[in-house]
């Protein structure tokens, strides 16, 4: 999982990618709010970040703000790290779009377990976007079995983009989930059964 780090505070920023990397993320570090935003606006940004509330250029609620209003399929997880403790501000920062807020001096291990918090809900909504491809993908299966279908009227065979026959329920398993199991119908059995009569006598 990558991470961004945006701290203007040299040290602090050099803690939190060393503790960061110590933990197996990859980490990006910007010094400035500027930076950070065309880091989280590239098409491979990383989808957990921590940002500062102060630094120069844009501030981390400002941040925030821009990046829930993008439309993307997994938007991004974001901790903000400040001084402020005050409700108001806590208020103030999940209300701008933060998924979590940290205060300083922060615990290292508090904040190791809000990011596996945030990668966790990453993953959940990778699969959750990857269902949803599933489901969109079987449903335009579904959408070929719909409408006009030429099928031939002696054989029953159905013909496809092609232009080649084929029978109809090797059409079907195609371009769908479906199985076939064989038997006979009682009519044709009927049938059957009046020829083979008709041979005997």
């Amino acid at each position: 999982m990558r991470l961004l780090v945006a701290e203007d505070d040299l040290i602090s920023g050099r803690f939190l990618e060393h503790s960061l990397e110590t933990w197996g993320y990859e980490v990006i570090v910007t010094s400035d709010g500027n930076a950070a935003w065309q880091v989280l606006e590239a098409p491979d940004a990383p989808l957990v970040a921590i940002l500062d509330w102060m630094m120069p250029g844009m501030n981390g609620p400002e941040i925030c703000e821009r990046a829930r209003q993008r439309s993307v399929a997994i938007p991004t997880y974001i901790i903000l790290l400040t001084t402020k403790s005050g409700k108001e501000d806590v208020v103030a920062g999940l209300s701008a779009g933060a998924d979590d807020y940290l205060t300083k001096p922060f615990d290292v291990q508090e904040l190791h377990a809000r990011v596996q918090v945030g990668c966790r809900l990453i993953e959940l909504q990778k699969k959750l976007a990857d269902r949803v491809t599933e489901l969109a993908e079987a449903l335009t299966q579904v959408r070929q079995l719909r409408g006009m279908l030429p099928i031939c009227a002696w054989c029953k065979k159905i013909r496809d983009d092609s232009n080649y026959w084929q029978q109809i329920e090797t059409y079907v398993a195609r371009h769908s989930d479906a199985q076939f199991s064989h038997g006979i119908c009682p009519e044709c059995q009927a049938q059957m059964r009046r020829k083979t009569e008709s041979q005997k006598a």
